[in-house]
């Protein structure tokens, strides 16, 4: 099932009663408003509300293959606006609401939605399909012991550059015992915005992946480093791995290597991956932008690096690795360049492991998959711990 609109839909049966015996006073509104919760999720119907004297309100969505802005359409008499998209169950969407004022348009987060969430650019409002619950496990855990982060700053030749990378440590990290390693493309994002070291203390914790030394990485010119780039490659797989498992007691072997990215993140894993086959024994590779052309040249020549890397792969596939963890979400542009990579992948006797997700290209849509991939990728110790 795909989200859609069909045509403007009707209003939700509130709305209609609302409005039953003409234009609704203030009163009326203001009673509606605190009775309910919005966005007002009704099985596959959301409705979107917004209040204020505007000349055009509209939703503004990160959902591909929709227009982006979708038009409100007043209640006749007031100055409540509403509009209804289809949403299928488990579905989270973000998204802004744009408001026209004196010919100005501001770009608003949602008053009436207390839920938000955070990326680089700034604060969005979400919106959850029926079904759809923030997982347990993302969240802090009072049980849970905490891994503890170092910060390391490493001089690259490669990169001709100082590089930093925060390191995680298990709860209950000995020199004594040797440790997977798992290298995290955009690390910094992954912990501010994907809550990724409550994520790793709580799955440690229940044993549901081991305990491991993660590297969370922070780029430098990102989209040229992550594109396909030689000296970056070299310096994750000959400088920092390396030197980490050198002075950590990490199990310094392709089965104790794990890489993982996100969007471009996901291409400077797996383009490291594919320079250097079998160095790394697992792959998580989240929304990644693997994008090619079947024919002619890309119409966006900052991928031009990454096209040349995807269409060499796709002309000759080769095993790099032995399991891989990819994942995307169906409202994404880049759904149809994952799917067409899994066959591939698959073609070469590699393990692979596709899940779709009903979420845009976002830092919580990778963090919902992380128990899924950590998990399938590092199974964790079914033994009991005695203290």
């Amino acid at each position: 099932m795909s989200v859609a609109t069909h045509g403007p839909m009707p209003p939700p049966d509130s709305l209609r009663r609302l409005a039953a015996h003409g234009a609704p006073t203030a009163e009326a509104i203001d009673r509606f408003l605190a009775t309910h919760t919005f966005p007002l999720v009704e099985g596959s119907r959301c409705t979107f509300v917004w209040r204020g004297d505007a000349e055009a309100v509209q939703l503004v969505h990160m959902i591909f293959g929709l227009p982006t802005r979708q038009p409100f359409r007043r209640l006749e008499g007031s100055d409540l606006w509403w509009h209804v998209l289809e949403l299928p169950p488990l579905s989270r969407v973000e998204y802004k609401i744009e408001v026209v004022r004196g010919g100005t348009r501001e770009l608003l987060e949602d008053p009436l939605n207390p839920h938000r969430t955070r990326d680089p650019f700034g604060q969005n409002s979400v919106v959850h399909g029926e079904g759809y619950v923030t997982p347990e496990w993302t969240m802090p855990d009072p049980e849970a012991r905490l891994g503890t982060l170092e910060e390391i700053v490493f001089p690259s030749a490669s990169l001709a550059r100082d590089t930093r990378v925060t390191l995680y440590l298990p709860a209950r990290f000995r020199r004594t015992r040797r440790y997977p390693l798992l290298f995290v493309h955009d690390g910094g994002d992954f912990l501010a915005y994907a809550g990724m070291k409550t994520v790793l203390d709580n799955l440690i914790h229940r044993l549901e992946i081991p305990e491991m030394l993660v590297a969370f990485s922070h780029p430098g010119e990102r989209l040229v480093e992550y594109a396909n780039f030689e000296p970056h490659q070299r310096y994750v797989a000959e400088e920092i791995v390396p030197w980490l498992e050198e002075r950590y007691p990490a199990v310094g072997e392709p089965a104790g290597r794990t890489l993982m990215g996100a969007s471009f993140g996901a291409v400077a894993a797996f383009s490291t991956a594919v320079r250097y086959p079998g160095r790394f024994s697992r792959l998580l590779l989240l929304s990644g932008s693997f994008a090619f052309t079947d024919i002619g040249p890309s119409p966006r020549p900052l991928l031009d690096p990454v096209v040349d890397f995807v269409n060499a792969f796709r002309r000759r596939p080769e095993r790099v690795s032995e399991r891989l963890f990819v994942s995307c979400g169906i409202y994404e542009s880049l759904i149809y360049e994952n799917r067409s990579l899994v066959p591939l992948l698959q073609s070469t006797g590699m393990d692979v492991r596709y899940v779709e997700a009903r979420d845009g290209h976002n830092w919580e849509n990778w963090r919902d998959r992380l128990r899924e991939g950590l998990s399938w990728l590092m199974p964790g110790p079914l033994w009991m711990i005695y203290e």
